[in-house]
């Protein structure tokens, strides 16, 4: 005797109503177009329970695939957060499509939290994660990575029906491990993760930390929303550098090889003017000792020495600093070490330039009281250049500013105004030496 078909719809979907998570793992290994078509025929509350069960990557797959009235009535009953993890993966014109399809007020919700903020892992990371779930075979994960081809996958992430990261499995693990070998078999704790906040800096210090290939996001309640890799992280400190090298020098981030030259002037000038009124307080510190310059003119020769030698140990301390800075290697905290460490490289390497300084001097003009006041105001130019570089981008990144912006003109006023400053002081208190 045949059983009439409405019945069987009807002990169909209460069969998904009692086992939602069964059934689910049976429609994973369905195409996604059949599990839309499935999803079509149930009412809002089962279809939602199964659409809820699915790994996130096979959900999305089917989220994008359900007709109109059925993504209607399943998507305002999916959790907001869940939705927009699903959505996150779908391309943008099918993220368009399916959020036009709810309340306004439902897909603003959605919207705030598919935003991240900038520099943060949730703008790195990579929402196509390959995810499976605890009681998959090792057979079965290597068919879903075989569907991968094109995507370069390190790691399968092991999560459970609430979409909760379980583990970790490394795919040379699945390769070697028998066909009908479980994954929780096989699965590891995460190494470490992140939350889609967290900022760049943090990803970075992670990486730093561990020798990791890839690290996952997860929300506050543990659901994986996607996945920062290696290469995303190196991609995102290049740009960081380039952008640290033009804003040292007083030119915007945003300014491009090719950009319109207005543009570009707006970006500028704005700095050299700056960079001017620095140029002017060095001058008033020549001005300063108008006097004494015009007594021993070999001094004004010598100025761009000593200015020219503070400047280089200035801008070498500011790029060590920086460097560590932007790697994290340092904070706000190591000041002490590192201007102390500064003060010492810039004593020694003051004191050996000096030594030839003063060589030279003595052997162009004959003169030991010259050669003594260009040798001490060497070793006093450079500490404080030393110390100016390595203290400058530290107190900006302290007052929460960009420790790059700008940071080589300030140095600039700094070496320039103490190595004059130094020269010129030190000729007029030992002016009886150099007749």
């Amino acid at each position: 005797m045949s059983v009439p078909a409405p019945a069987l719809t009807r002990l169909g979907a209460e069969f998904v109503r009692l086992y939602p998570y069964e059934v689910a793992g049976i429609l994973e290994n369905e195409p996604p177009e059949a599990t839309a078509h499935m999803l079509a025929a149930w009412d809002a509350a089962r279809s939602t329970a199964l659409l809820e069960r699915l790994t996130p990557e096979v959900a999305a797959e089917v989220l994008a695939r359900l007709d109109a009235e059925t993504a209607r009535a399943v998507l305002p009953a999916l959790d907001p957060a869940r939705t927009a993890m699903l959505l996150a993966r779908l391309d943008d014109d099918v993220r368009r499509d399916r959020l036009a399809l709810v309340a306004p007020s439902t897909a603003a919700e959605i919207q705030a939290l598919l935003r991240y903020p900038a520099d943060s892992a949730g703008r790195l990371m990579d929402v196509a994660a390959l995810t499976l779930r605890p009681d998959a075979t090792a057979a079965g994960a290597l068919a879903r990575l075989r569907s991968a081809r094109g995507r370069r996958v390190h790691d399968v992430f092991v999560v459970d029906a609430d979409g909760r990261l379980t583990g970790v499995v490394r795919v040379q693990d699945l390769a070697t491990a028998e066909p009908e070998t479980r994954l929780d078999a096989l699965t590891q704790p995460p190494a470490g993760f992140v939350l889609p906040v967290a900022s760049r800096e943090e990803v970075v210090e992670l990486f730093a930390e561990r020798p990791l290939s890839s690290v996952p996001v997860l929300d506050v309640d543990g659901r994986l929303l996607g996945v920062v890799r290696h290469a995303a992280v190196v991609a995102a400190a290049e740009a960081e550098a380039t952008a640290d090298i033009q804003t040292m020098v007083g030119a915007s981030a945003d300014e491009r090889a090719l950009s319109p030259a207005l543009f570009s002037v707006s970006k500028r000038l704005p700095w050299l003017q700056l960079n001017l009124a620095t140029a002017f307080l060095a001058s008033a510190v020549v001005g300063l000792f108008e006097g004494t310059i015009a007594r021993f003119t070999a001094l004004a020769v010598l100025l761009p020495v000593v200015a020219g030698q503070s400047g280089n140990t200035g801008a070498q301390a500011l790029a060590v600093t920086m460097r560590g800075l932007v790697l994290r290697e340092i904070r706000t905290r190591h000041w002490p070490q590192v201007t102390s460490k500064e003060l010492r490289v810039g004593f020694i390497n003051g004191v050996a330039i000096a030594l030839t300084t003063a060589a030279g001097v003595w052997l162009w003009s004959r003169s030991g009281g010259l050669a003594l006041v260009i040798g001490v105001s060497m070793v006093v130019s450079m500490v404080a250049a030393g110390l100016a570089g390595a203290t400058i981008p530290i107190v900006l990144s302290a007052l929460g500013r960009d420790p790059a912006q700008s940071s080589s003109i300030f140095l600039t006023t700094v070496t320039d105004v103490v190595g004059f400053l130094s020269f010129l002081g030190i000729a007029t208190l030992l002016a009886g030496l150099l007749g």
